[in-house]
């Protein structure tokens, strides 16, 4: 189903929020726009919504899957006031967002769905879900220039960092913590210092009156958490070549880089037991 805009959506699709788990996928290009959709279908969502302009294409068995909505997903806070006005509209229900050219992994993805994985996390009275945004890179940007090549998918295996948060009188934060790595820790003088984080409360629960703010935290606190406080909670992963695309895509630092490998580069096998192993998503007491 396509939709003209958000407000013809929320007019017509209410069906399409009516149960959870729902996909919110945001086209800020093209690249990799079918794989990411793809993707995400695999995973057992009730609902993919992608938000793309007109012009992106979409063959026609994987429009029939998925709810289209006419959006140019810029600028960035475009982005968050959709999401503001899609958890207003659908209180209850479990939503996830992402961009194009990103795929969620969760323990054992391959063999569970997401819905399964959710039902278990709200009866542990978990409301969201912290998620690791790795970055994925080309192995060779000569090959690949814009940096994206799933089937030559390359990672940083170390290199991962937690601080703890802090509100702005200099308190710590109880379970929050701002988390750093990959592309955006290696390149970091090629990134505004508010975007180099890559915790993302990807998984969450709408409810009233919730607002995700533009540094991908929410305006309740115990959302932005890592787990409850009596033992360690799920945790997923966004596996993206956004970071990839944006250095290579900007004139300030495609020339300044040559290649994103690095000694301690793996090759990424799609697979959730290689992100268990590294210690990048956490099964809890998931088993």
């Amino acid at each position: 189903m396509t939709y003209d805009s958000l407000d013809h959506f929320l007019k017509s699709g209410q069906a399409a929020l009516s149960k959870g788990p729902v996909a919110l996928i945001f086209a800020e290009d093209d690249v990799e726009l079918t794989s990411t959709l793809h993707h995400h279908l695999r995973l057992g969502f009730k609902s993919v919504i992608v938000f793309a302009p007109d012009e992106f294409h979409l063959t026609e068995d994987l429009s029939a899957k998925v709810h289209r909505i006419n959006l140019k997903c810029v600028p960035r806070l475009v982005v968050f006031e959709t999401i503001n006005r899609i958890i207003q509209a659908a209180p209850g229900i479990w939503m996830y967002y992402c961009y194009n050219a990103e795929y969620l992994f969760f323990p054992y993805c391959e063999t569970r769905s997401v819905g399964e994985m959710l039902v278990f996390h709200g009866e542990e009275r978990r409301n969201a879900m912290l998620s690791y945004v790795v970055d994925l890179y080309a192995e060779d940007l000569t090959a690949h220039p814009n940096g994206v090549a799933p089937d030559q998918a390359m990672f940083d295996s170390v290199g991962y960092y937690a601080h703890t948060r802090h509100d702005p009188s200099g308190q710590p934060l109880d379970r929050q913590v701002d988390l750093s790595g990959g592309l955006r820790w290696r390149f970091e003088d090629h990134i505004p210092y508010e975007r180099r984080r890559i915790d993302r409360i990807a998984l969450f629960k709408a409810q009233k009156n919730l607002v995700l703010r533009p540094d991908h935290t929410f305006n309740e606190p115990e959302y932005n958490t890592y787990s409850c406080p009596w033992h360690h909670n799920l945790t997923a992963a966004i596996c993206s070549f956004r970071a990839a695309k944006a250095l290579k895509s900007n004139a300030g630092s495609t020339f300044d880089i040559r290649s994103f490998r690095w000694r301690n580069s793996v090759p990424f096998e799609w697979q959730s037991r290689q992100l268990l192993d590294l210690g990048l998503i956490e099964s809890g007491q998931w088993f």
